[in-house]
């Protein structure tokens, strides 16, 4: 379970991280749109897994490869927001979030579904 200092710090972090995608790492994702879903971090604060949904790409894996290569950049570009606020920036573990795939995969399948209306009871 979670503590309150841990929520705490993967908000501040979802939020900065999803400032730092859409203004300063904006050009190496050419036009695909990064969002970030979730962020968990460990007891002790110094790892934080986050999970990535990706729009507008076709090769999801290769731009999360992308990001795991800047991810030195990316938790530099952190650092600077957060320093005044975290005494140690966490180690930046990126994931990709297929959640909303799969959701989408299961509604499909309930709506392919056929359930064949049932027998009428004659009334004696």
């Amino acid at each position: 379970m979670e503590s309150k200092r841990q929520r705490q710090i993967a908000k501040q972090i979802q939020k900065d991280l999803g400032e730092i995608f859409q203004r300063e790492m904006k050009q190496i994702f050419d036009k695909a749109f990064v969002t970030i879903t979730d962020v968990k971090t460990t007891p002790d604060l110094s790892i934080a897994r986050v999970y990535l949904s990706f729009l507008l790409t076709k090769d999801k894996e290769g731009l999360l490869g992308v990001i795991r290569e800047n991810t030195k950049a990316i938790r530099n570009h952190l650092a600077t927001r957060v320093r005044h606020q975290f005494r140690i920036v966490p180690e930046l573990q990126f994931y990709l979030d297929d959640t909303a795939e799969y959701a989408q995969k299961i509604e499909d399948l309930f709506a392919n579904i056929v359930i064949p209306p049932a027998p009428i009871e004659e009334e004696e």
